[in-house]
């Protein structure tokens, strides 16, 4: 992350990074490194990888401009960061990447099976940390079922995308629902808790959340193309043409070139050990000559200008802020590859 915005982070959300500690600290209580619980131990050590916890960073500071109870936005921060590192551990399953953050991912480390433990586990323990928090029970009720619904968006999402390929589904808004199901789900979500905490309306919390929709589509892209042109810490790049997944990249070439589909499909169908550093290459080249990477940079402009110009977000101008540091924070890994 560049001087720049690490400043106007600690400008903006001046609590952030003392309550990032506190963060740490209550996913550390439910997944201690040194417990005797296998699984827990395993889960430990995933989350000690670190990341930039920006789903935590989203609620403390959301939670900063709402008004919420600064204790029980710690725990909804910390519940939020817990549900979305479970998400990583089945993602690195189906995808079959064995290293993330620079590190052998759990079912690497562990065999397929273990992992699918440790990623339940971690599914599992925001619901404990929403119904231990102090709050009165009608909002940990109202928060473990928003944990849930969008657990659920999810999952659907997953599922969807897993089903690109085969169903021969390569359109933008198919790609757009999957999107929005999955990343975009948990951008949404610690808004939406943030909100309630703070008081509002399960309808309005939910309005505000949706206003994060975009982002975490945004987001979404800047990573597939990061995937391919970038660096994010796995072993080799092109982890999603190994793993057969149709990205943005996919989607904005085939809507171009339609007759490449001759050869990118069956590249994408590929078992991931026969897709070679060649067929990568390829790709990226021909991606590139046909304006496909151009395409997608062009789709997160339009998306960044439509995050600035939400009206919702501009009735919270302390929330827009939220808004506008994340989208400097999803921004700035893809100025390289411009």
């Amino acid at each position: 992350m560049s001087t720049a915005v690490v400043q106007l982070h600690r400008k903006r959300f001046p609590p952030v990074a003392l309550l990032l500690e506190d963060v740490e600290a209550v996913m550390r209580s439910y997944a201690p490194l040194d417990d005797n619980d296998l699984t827990r131990r395993q889960l430990a050590e995933h989350l000690s990888t670190g990341g930039r916890r920006l789903r935590a960073r989203i609620a403390l500071a959301s939670g900063d401009a709402l008004g919420g109870e600064i204790s029980s936005i710690t725990a909804w921060a910390a519940a939020v960061e817990m549900m979305h590192n479970a998400t990583l551990i089945h993602d690195d399953i189906q995808d079959e990447d064995r290293v993330r953050r620079g590190h052998l991912t759990t079912w690497a480390r562990y065999g397929v099976p273990q992992a699918i433990n440790v990623g339940d586990l971690g599914l599992m323990l925001p619901f404990a940390i929403v119904s231990e928090m102090d709050a009165p029970p009608e909002l940990t009720a109202k928060l473990c079922g928003l944990v849930a619904r969008h657990g659920m968006d999810a999952a659907r999402g997953q599922t969807l995308t897993l089903n690109m390929l085969s169903h021969r589904q390569f359109g933008y808004e198919t790609y757009r629902q999957c999107v929005e199901g999955t990343t975009g789900a948990f951008f949404a979500l610690p808004i939406e808790g943030a909100a309630l905490i703070a008081g509002f309306s399960p309808e309005d919390a939910n309005a505000l959340g949706m206003s994060f929709v975009r982002l975490g589509t945004l987001y979404q892209l800047q990573d597939d193309i990061l995937d391919l042109y970038g660096k994010k810490g796995r072993d080799l790049p092109g982890g999603d043409l190994r793993a057969g997944k149709v990205s943005a990249l996919v989607v904005e070439h085939l809507a171009r070139r339609p007759a490449d589909s001759a050869w990118l499909i069956p590249l994408l169908e590929l078992p991931r050990e026969s897709t070679s550093k060649t067929h990568v290459a390829y790709a990226a080249a021909a991606f590139r000559e046909a304006g496909t990477l151009t395409g997608c940079l062009n789709r997160i402009d339009v998306i960044a200008a439509q995050i600035k110009n939400d009206s919702a977000l501009r009735a919270w101008p302390a929330l827009r802020d939220v808004a506008l540091t994340c989208l400097d924070l999803a921004l700035e890994p893809i100025e390289s590859v411009r």
